[in-house]
């Protein structure tokens, strides 16, 4: 009962660990896909959103991701240029 009390408790933590990882390439590639079809055609949002992911086990760093994806969800350009700026300008230039 133990080995199986153990097991769960494992693969739940492993769960919420690629959660958190699959959550932040998400994250990362929908701020630079925004960023480069709002602002700036010829930017290289792949290499952006592999940027983004190298400091995805950086807990402050996938908060401000999460909170810069929330901003730019459901608004146009122009509102989230003015409205996300600050929330998003740690994540792209």
């Amino acid at each position: 009962m133990r080995t199986l009390t153990l097991g769960i408790v494992l693969l739940a933590g492993f769960g919420c660990t690629v959660a958190q990882k699959v959550d932040n390439v998400f994250d990362c590639a929908t701020i630079c896909d925004r960023y480069k079809s709002c602002f700036n055609h010829d930017y290289d949002a792949s290499e952006c959103a592999s940027k983004c992911r190298a400091k995805g086990d950086d807990a402050d760093f996938r908060r401000k991701a999460d909170v810069c994806n929330a901003c730019i969800t459901d608004r146009s350009c122009t509102s989230a240029t003015f409205g996300c700026a600050t929330d998003c300008m740690s994540i792209v230039p």
